[in-house]
């Protein structure tokens, strides 16, 4: 039961990412996030793409990636590729105050392991920043999407309203609250 939650999640997830990328080959002035569950995909869109576009989206990233188009699967802004980013850049910066504690043989971090270590920390997350991206695709393509949709099929492409999550979204991607803001739920099942 378990292993057919988390393949439908990924699956909903691959054609989520899939419609973001139809979409933007058709619009250029918007930006969308997305959730994917078991039973579907919430996408929000932040920017002037209407709901006969959409729903279009949704139907050619299925067709295409039942027709083999995996690489639309992928997208470089993915909540795995951001977590791999932080988790990276904390890993880095860490380890590197850690061994230079361990160097000064300081029992606890002070002003001076801090000031010590600061190029290398630098050096370390910048290193761990430019590393991040193919290392969370990477793992986005083996583990959180899978564009092999099989029965998966789109039940409803409906509209619904913003939520409070959808509103925090775009504050945090520095979207304007004049922009218009179009949240819809795709429902899927197989």
């Amino acid at each position: 039961m378990t292993a057919e939650i988390v393949s439908r999640v990924i699956r909903n997830h691959a054609l989520e990412h899939a419609t973001i990328n139809v979409l933007s080959q058709n619009h250029k002035k918007f930006s969308a996030q997305g959730n994917s569950t078991p039973w579907g995909f919430h996408l929000n869109i932040f920017g002037p793409v209407s709901d006969e576009d959409v729903a279009a989206a949704v139907d050619e990233a299925h067709t295409r990636l039942n027709q083999g188009e995996h690489k639309l699967a992928l997208h470089p802004n993915c909540g795995t590729v951001l977590l791999t980013t932080a988790t990276m850049a904390t890993l880095a910066a860490q380890t590197t105050f850690s061994l230079e504690r361990r160097r000064q043989n300081s029992p606890k971090v002070s002003l001076g392991v801090l000031l010590g270590a600061l190029p290398a920390a630098i050096l370390a997350v910048t290193v761990a920043l430019i590393a991040s991206k193919p290392v969370g695709m990477a793992i986005q393509e083996r583990f959180t999407v899978d564009p092999e949709l099989g029965d998966l099929q789109v039940i409803q492409v409906k509209r619904v309203s913003p939520s409070p999550i959808t509103r925090l979204f775009q504050f945090l991607l520095g979207q304007s609250k004049n922009k218009e803001v179009n949240a819809f739920k795709v429902t899927t099942q197989g």
